[in-house]
């Protein structure tokens, strides 16, 4: 019988990475390796294979179906706090102007108190905003703008990155992955 998989160019075969806990390592980004990590992660024994695609891979000895998710054999404890990026910035204000709300306007960071005022680059100080509401609020304070804030900045956990990161499937999933992504989705009866 024929199966789609067996036409996928090696390339478009990414594995999930799961941990020693079978959770995924990462919701956001969503932890997967390329085909050849993974590989080379099995045949050195760092890994379980939980799933695989149907597209073989051949060397001159051996035939081997690739590994569509993996579970790591020794848990990898995740930090507790993320690094202050722009992308972690944004995925802790779930991709929103933390002024009006919106998410489909060209996205920047504002200082709630500005640099000018002794505001700092810090997780309680820096915010997601559209272009033009950061324009509008300029070197003022919320207060000072008469712009409220839609919710007060925080330094998030890991794990808080991870739960909004949940809200924003990447582009591809692969049938197999599904049981270990969205497992806490309500069951069809």
């Amino acid at each position: 019988m024929f199966h789609p998989d067996l036409i996928r160019h090696p390339d478009s075969c990414p594995t999930l990475v799961l941990n020693a806990d079978y959770t995924p390592l990462s919701y956001y980004p969503l932890s997967i390796w390329p085909w050849q990590t993974a590989v080379k992660a099995v045949f050195l024994e760092r890994v379980d294979i939980v799933a695989h695609y149907e597209r073989e891979v051949r060397s001159p000895t051996k035939v081997m179906r690739l590994p569509s998710v993996i579970a790591l054999k020794q848990f990898v404890k995740p930090s507790q706090f993320p690094a202050f990026t722009r992308f972690n910035l944004f995925l802790r204000d779930t991709f929103a102007c933390q002024y009006c709300g919106s998410a489909t306007r060209e996205l920047t960071f504002d200082h709630v108190v500005p640099r000018a005022q002794g505001g700092r680059t810090t997780w309680e100080n820096v915010v997601t905003a559209c272009a033009p509401c950061n324009l509008r609020k300029g070197g003022r304070t919320p207060k000072q703008a008469g712009m409220p804030l839609y919710s007060t900045p925080i330094r998030p956990t890991s794990w808080q990155l991870q739960e909004h990161g949940r809200r924003f499937p990447p582009n591809y999933l692969h049938e197999t992955w599904h049981d270990w992504l969205y497992w806490d989705v309500e069951l069809e009866a």
